[in-house]
């Protein structure tokens, strides 16, 4: 798309944001707000740091780009996909950080050959649409591949069991385009505790330290979205190199482990990071993130309550949760505090956008989709952020990361790839 018809469908936004402004009890963005987004995204690029779409076309299309028919609206597909070509036009997008994970249940070997499918297939999604899309490794290659109209593909390796304790894997995600590695997913490695799992090692083992110092060797985002506090504050204690969370929100908000609090909001804009807000509403909502909360505890004592009954849990789990009032409903609005929380505690320079779309089933209201990010970046325009603000969030921020951790890589060139094993490193 070029810049003129992205301008078009955001004025076209605006005037449907304009006409249902008379019916809202809040106030709406203005066409002044959604004229600013424009500029901005002419501009700027817009890299988001986390989408699912890649396992989503492995699970229901086969691997195969075409079959997902990523050049017509997906949306009420069967199954629907949040991403397709149509609306990441319209969304604006400039950069997209495509995640290549694969379930934590997969162990060594096979986590590696599926990540390294998950790899190619980003590759072959760029190859299916040239015109579109372009494989980018550096914020060089963002910013060219922007000025060109075309969208950048990076890759995020999602979870640390993917290397299968490997450096000299993690070298080979490197090699073929991986940027970041989130260093756990929702288990525990052998070397990193997750937020979402009985810590093991207290944070990073001396193996995981020794995989944060070889990322930052390569010129690999250290990712701490998903990771334990004490994980989090060893990875900012050993790396040379700024950090991010690819997707994550405030914990002071919504009281989610997957969350950061403040104090690690901090420690993250001290440490020249990014924190990358998400869309996923049990990370926005306060009031979903304490269902999330309900949820587990009720699982946890019917499991207990009917350890001898084969599937008498699940039933009266379901029999509870019936009973329940319906969920509440996250919205546009929430996702805003979470990125202006961000600002206010780790700093403007410190805030990003990670939506994890195809990555979860439900959305924010006025959050549907790709296409959505101008509606965002309206309302925080209306809040008074400014185009320099916006710029920051939307591109800038993330940006300067990259290079910032490509600066550290050509300082450490003359160091030796290291060869340490997780039993080697576990003797120290």
């Amino acid at each position: 798309m070029n810049r003129l018809n992205l301008t078009a469908a955001l004025a076209a936004a605006s005037v449907l944001a304009i006409a249902g402004a008379a019916h809202a009890a809040d106030p709406q963005p203005s066409a002044k707000d959604y004229a600013a987004v424009a500029r901005v995204l002419k501009r700027t690029p817009l890299v988001d740091g986390h989408n699912d779409l890649a396992w989503e076309i492995r699970d229901n299309f086969g691997s195969d780009p075409a079959r997902a028919t990523l050049s017509a609206d997906a949306a009420t597909r069967t199954p629907p996909l949040h991403t397709d070509i149509p609306r990441l036009r319209k969304g604006g997008l400039g950069g997209q950080f495509w995640s290549v994970w694969v379930p934590v249940e997969l162990k060594g070997a096979d986590a590696v050959q599926a990540t390294l499918e998950q790899i190619q297939l980003v590759r072959d999604l760029a190859g299916a649409h040239p015109d579109v899309f372009e494989l980018a490794t550096t914020a060089d290659d963002v910013e060219r591949i922007h000025r060109q109209g075309r969208i950048a593909s990076l890759i995020g390796v999602e979870g640390g069991h993917s290397i299968d304790n490997s450096l000299a894997v993690l070298r080979a995600f490197y090699g073929l385009g991986a940027r970041y590695m989130t260093l756990t997913h929702t288990s525990n490695t052998a070397w990193a505790d997750s937020g979402t799992d009985t810590p093991a090692h207290g944070g990073l083992s001396p193996f995981g330290e020794e995989v944060v110092r070889e990322m930052n060797r390569l010129g690999m985002i250290v990712d701490l979205s998903h990771v334990s506090d004490d994980t989090v504050r060893d990875a900012l204690r050993v790396t040379k190199a700024p950090v991010i969370f690819s997707h994550s929100a405030s914990r002071a908000l919504a009281d989610a482990p997957r969350n950061v609090p403040d104090e690690l909001l901090k420690a993250a804009g001290e440490n020249g990071g990014v924190v990358m807000v998400t869309f996923v509403p049990g990370f926005v909502s306060p009031e979903l993130a304490a269902r999330a909360k309900e949820i587990a505890a009720a699982r946890k004592a019917f499991a207990e309550r009917y350890a001898d009954t084969p599937g008498a849990a699940d039933r009266a789990f379901e029999e509870w949760d019936k009973a329940r009032p319906p969920a509440p409903v996250a919205t546009l609005a929430m996702v805003a505090d979470h990125i202006e929380h961000v600002r206010d505690v780790a700093g403007i320079d410190h805030v990003g956008l990670g939506g994890d779309f195809d990555g979860v089933t439900t959305l924010p209201e006025g959050l549907s989709g790709v296409d959505a990010y101008p509606g965002l970046l309206a309302e925080l325009s209306r809040r008074g952020w400014t185009e320099a603000d916006l710029r920051k969030l939307t591109g800038e921020n993330v940006l300067r990361v990259m290079r910032r951790v490509e600066a550290v890589s050509a300082e450490m060139k003359a160091q030796a790839p290291s060869h340490v094993k997780l039993e080697a490193a576990a003797g120290k």
